[in-house]
């Protein structure tokens, strides 16, 4: 069994959206009531999802205003909030925050409260307790057992998620593999050759959006005005987010189809894109540089992709495999020297030893591929200590060691 969500734009009547907004602001205000309650006395008391949801029901016989949205979304933001203090007490996350009005509108139905029927073609409606029948854009058809239903909000409007369960058995892996190398002017280079860049329309839509921001710079704060400049760059920037996902699910998806075996470079990319601003006593250099760097890194997404395709290629039986990323773009692919005077410029890699010339790109996929099956590192005319290559199970791929005549001594 797999979980998979399918995500549709709901087109609410008026008072359906203004019932949307009330469930929000409530199951927000339930969780924030619970976080603030176990910060304040979790040491003390043993305050479990159990103890909050009596509680719960006493703040409902108090309050009309509560005990007018559905309590199984009160609940489910409850369930929420037990669940984020389990990661934090695990080490996976931080200590929870407060919600926040504007950035977490949304609430949850069990999937066997709600009940989904077609309308015609293009459209269907689902039955949300309390709420009723809601139009949504219907452009793809579900599968599996509904688990849940969640409704949010964002700059372009309200949608709804169904998480269903699906019956899945995975097929033979493809026994091919391929190396990734995630870059700055080509988004994605791979091994074979072939080369991925994001839609152009980015480029346009960012361009839109600075001229709304210098427009919000230019307004009254608190005003109406600024609110209103506020919300179009808000929209733009949800326009680049959903063309951003569309590309790496595309191209996850054909690389995990023709591919068993995906190779990445094991990039941090929150010590990559930190500042260079530096300190009052030591200020840093080319700070307007790097934090343009850091922006087209940002603008990459190179952690979604790497999420993206790594479930996509598990669901077809295979693997996704982190390697060290040291010297991939100075090594030569056809000898094996590592040398930074063999990397030309951004797109042209040509060894001064063997002579040999690709795109650095493709060079570098390729040297990515090849730490897969091979991770041990020559650099510099000593070899590297054997380091082993990683998935995101922690497993170990490989520990055979380079062959003694590889490279350049």
């Amino acid at each position: 069994m797999i979980a998979r969500g399918f995500r549709f734009k709901l087109e609410p009547l008026p008072e359906q959206e203004a019932l949307f907004r009330q469930f929000a602001g409530v199951c927000r205000l339930v969780y924030n009531l619970g976080l603030e309650q176990k910060a304040t006395w979790g040491r003390k008391h043993r305050l479990g999802y159990v103890a909050q949801a009596a509680d719960l029901t006493r703040l409902r016989s108090e309050f009309e205003w509560v005990r007018a949205v559905y309590v199984s979304c009160q609940q489910q933001a409850l369930r929420d909030l037990d669940r984020a203090f389990q990661n934090f007490f695990a080490g996976r996350a931080s200590f929870p925050r407060p919600r926040k009005r504007g950035v977490d509108d949304s609430f949850r139905f069990p999937g066997r409260e709600a009940a989904v029927k077609p309308m015609n073609a293009k459209w269907s409606a689902v039955r949300l307790p309390k709420i009723g029948w809601v139009k949504f854009r219907d452009t793809r058809p579900m599968r599996g057992v509904l688990k849940n239903v969640t409704v949010s909000n964002d700059a372009l409007g309200w949608h709804i998620a169904f998480t269903c369960e699906i019956d899945h058995e995975a097929t033979a892996p493809n026994p091919e593999a391929v190396g990734i190398d995630r870059g700055v002017a080509t988004t994605l280079a791979l091994s074979t050759g072939e080369m991925l860049t994001l839609p152009a329309s980015l480029e346009r839509i960012e361009a839109q959006k600075r001229q709304a921001q210098r427009v919000v710079a230019r307004r009254k704060r608190g005003s109406n005005r600024r609110r209103r400049a506020q919300a179009r760059v808000a929209r733009l920037q949800a326009r680049q987010a959903r063309i951003r996902r569309d590309f790496h699910h595309r191209a996850a998806l054909d690389i995990a189809k023709r591919f068993g075996v995906a190779v990445l470079e094991d990039l941090k990319t929150r010590g990559m894109t930190a500042s260079a601003k530096g300190t009052v006593a030591e200020p840093g250099r080319n700070v307007r540089q790097k934090a343009g760097l850091n922006r087209v890194i940002l603008n990459a997404g190179w952690h979604q992709f790497a999420t993206i395709l790594t479930y996509k290629v598990e669901e077809r039986g295979g693997q996704v495999v982190s390697v060290p990323a040291r010297f991939t773009s100075q090594t030569c692919a056809a000898c094996g020297v590592v040398d930074a005077r063999s990397r030309e410029s951004q797109a042209v890699f040509t060894c001064i030893s063997c002579g040999h010339s690709d795109h650095a790109d493709t060079n570098a996929a390729i040297n990515i591929k090849r730490r897969w099956n091979t991770p041990l590192l020559d650099v510099e005319g000593s070899h590297q200590r054997p380091v082993e290559a990683s998935t995101g199970r922690d497993l170990t791929v490989s520990e055979n060691p380079l062959p003694s005549g590889r490279g350049r001594c």
